[in-house]
């Protein structure tokens, strides 16, 4: 079946858009809702997305708001961070997906990097929305998840770019080379967790780490040997914030010629698309 290109309403918001790739002949075993890394479009991930419908997996990969074909662009006027993505954005793709594909078929969502730390904090929200949650290559940017000289790099790195989007209204990464065009508040948000290891997203009516405390859901967390934004101390440690979740922690070496690297295994993604459709049938 050709991918599926749609547009999900979202109170208060501009519609997200979503590609949605469906397994041919027969439901789904299980709908996953796939939030991308920071400055990669949906479409990306097209790939990756035809080797999970090819096992049975249904997929709705969705533009994070401001990026690919998810308006508006960000810009100074942009107000969105963490808790704008946990409390609306989510929830309505939630909502659709299940009117969809209906209630009875397993509803997961699968984050990539800065999409998995959103998604965590939409599953705390909401815990019974969902079946459980997909995490690839998605740590915690909190400088002591990572080792040796990196740690200081990363603190310095986020704090420096949530400068910047400061000083300058927004995050320019379209034009320095990293993460896209991003609001000032969301690069806060980041950098806030990079300095305490704390999601507090500015605005928030919930807390969060209170909360993620108590989750109970299964979630798989895959790291790659390759990572170097997300490797595995920072995944182990986004994971811990999760004391009460069943969790499947699994280091992945993809298969050979294969990417391993932090945003490209996505072009490549059958030996992960394996592992996830493993364990939504049998791990969980």
């Amino acid at each position: 079946m050709e991918p599926e290109r749609t547009r999900i309403p979202v109170p208060g918001a501009e519609a997200l858009a979503a590609t949605v790739t469906a397994p041919e002949g027969g439901a789904p075993s299980a709908v996953l809702l796939l939030w991308p890394a920071l400055g990669v479009p949906a479409g990306y991930y097209a790939p990756f997305c035809a080797e999970l419908a090819a096992r049975g997996v249904a997929v709705v990969a969705v533009d994070l708001r401001g990026q690919g074909e998810s308006g508006p662009v960000s810009g100074r006027r942009s107000r969105h961070g963490y808790h704008a993505l946990a409390s609306r954005d989510f929830p309505a793709v939630t909502v659709q997906a299940r009117a969809r594909f209906g209630a009875e078929v397993p509803l997961f969502l699968l984050g990539h990097s800065i999409g998995g730390q959103a998604a965590l904090l939409a599953a705390a929200r909401a815990p019974g929305a969902v079946d459980g949650l997909v995490l690839v290559a998605s740590g915690t940017v909190d400088f002591r998840g990572f080792a040796g000289a990196a740690r200081w790099r990363v603190l310095a790195s986020t704090q420096l770019l949530a400068l910047i989007a400061t000083l300058w209204g927004y995050w320019p990464g379209h034009r320095l080379g990293f993460g896209g065009r991003q609001p000032a508040r969301l690069m806060r948000d980041w950098a806030r967790l990079g300095r305490t290891g704390r999601f507090a997203p500015a605005g928030a009516d919930l807390d969060y780490e209170r909360a993620l405390a108590t989750l109970a859901l299964p979630v798989l967390a895959v790291s790659l040997p390759d990572d170097r934004l997300a490797p595995a101390g920072a995944v182990d440690h986004l994971v811990g914030k999760l004391p009460a979740a069943k969790v499947d922690r699994r280091h992945h070496a993809p298969a050979e010629g294969e990417s391993a690297d932090h945003v490209r295994w996505a072009r490549s993604g059958g030996s992960i698309a394996e592992l996830i459709a493993g364990w939504l049938r049998d791990g969980r």
